[in-house]
């Protein structure tokens, strides 16, 4: 900063006047005194501030938090919830990734069962304050914007004031390109299944939100890029398992169903809910209706290309940092 100012100071005395924009080159209003030397004067001094400028941002004092709801099965929590992680630690270097959940009942669990101590949002937001992180980008892996991103949300409100800057990324399902990403990795990994005889449906998890729409125009978008075999159900809202049962019947072609959560992890929605051997879970169902059914316990965690939307939002929120 003083070689900053002391370069104004002299450019000024010298007759330079300068109007700098934030990530903008300087447009330069010169007196007819200016010289060829003052002239790269100036250039030095943009290029010793371009230099510096990336050094403010270390990992001593930026970090990005990955907010999930979280997940007991520590199986499946290593490769989907630690992929997104390890793929965004990855791309962003400078920055230390740190972890919180949401689901308190899960961290509860966790540290009761296995000694494994995971923040929640406020205690991570407190470690961070503690251990004197400046900027902080927070990178939700929620699948929309729904209630718990909107906690997400209202809880760094009131936490502002306590760093220098603090971002908040988009969840999975924000933009058309999203929607176009997700499609494009549902579909490539289960390719295989699409032979016109087998249905392939997707379980989400559902809310009563406004954003719970996010399935009903990933539904559509299949469609209209002609999956016409893919379903997307859920769990808690709509569509539920009868609406899948109902189209399944319309189309009449189908022999075999497979079944994959539309879900970061494979936790207990999918191994109890969607393959569980009760008699409300859709294997049960499915298969009292005639079908044979396949169940993959994979959550889209695992799938690098969904990692790579994630990385992408963690990238336009950290480009949202003032400069």
């Amino acid at each position: 900063m003083k070689k900053r100012v002391a370069a104004l100071l002299m450019t000024a005395l010298m007759g330079t006047f300068c109007i700098t924009g934030c990530g903008s080159s300087e447009e330069t209003v010169q007196s007819s005194e200016t010289t060829a030397t003052q002239e790269a004067a100036v250039e030095t001094q943009d290029t010793e501030e371009n230099t510096e400028a990336p050094e403010e941002v270390s990992s001593e004092n930026a970090a990005i938090l990955v907010v999930s709801f979280g997940t007991s099965y520590n199986d499946s929590r290593d490769i989907t919830i630690g992929a997104v992680e390890a793929a965004i630690a990855k791309a962003f270097p400078e920055y230390e990734v740190r972890r919180a959940f949401t689901s308190q009942i899960i961290i509860d669990v966790l540290k009761e069962r296995d000694d494994l101590v995971i923040d929640n949002v406020e205690e991570a937001l407190d470690r961070a304050v503690e251990d004197g992180i400046k900027v902080l980008v927070v990178q939700p892996t929620h699948l929309m914007n729904g209630y718990e991103y909107t906690d997400l949300a209202d809880a760094l409100k009131s936490y502002e004031d306590k760093f220098d800057q603090i971002v908040l990324g988009e969840p999975l399902l924000t933009s058309d390109a999203d929607y176009d990403a997700v499609i494009k990795a549902i579909t490539e990994k289960t390719a295989s299944y699409d032979d016109g005889e087998t249905a392939i449906v997707f379980m989400g998890h559902g809310t009563e939100a406004d954003s719970n729409g996010v399935y009903a125009t990933l539904q559509n978008k299949l469609t209209d890029a002609g999956y016409e075999n893919y379903y997307i159900g859920t769990v808690e809202a709509e569509p539920s398992i009868d609406d899948i049962v109902a189209a399944l019947e319309e189309k009449g072609a189908y022999k075999k169903v497979v079944l994959e959560p539309l879900m970061l992890v494979a936790g207990d929605h999918a191994n109890n809910d969607m393959a569980g051997d009760e008699e409300d879970s859709w294997k049960t169902i499915l298969t009292g209706k005639g079908y044979e059914v396949e169940c993959l316990i994979e959550g889209l965690g695992q799938i690098p290309s969904i990692q790579d939307v994630y990385v992408e939002h963690t990238q336009e929120a950290i480009d949202r940092l003032a400069n």
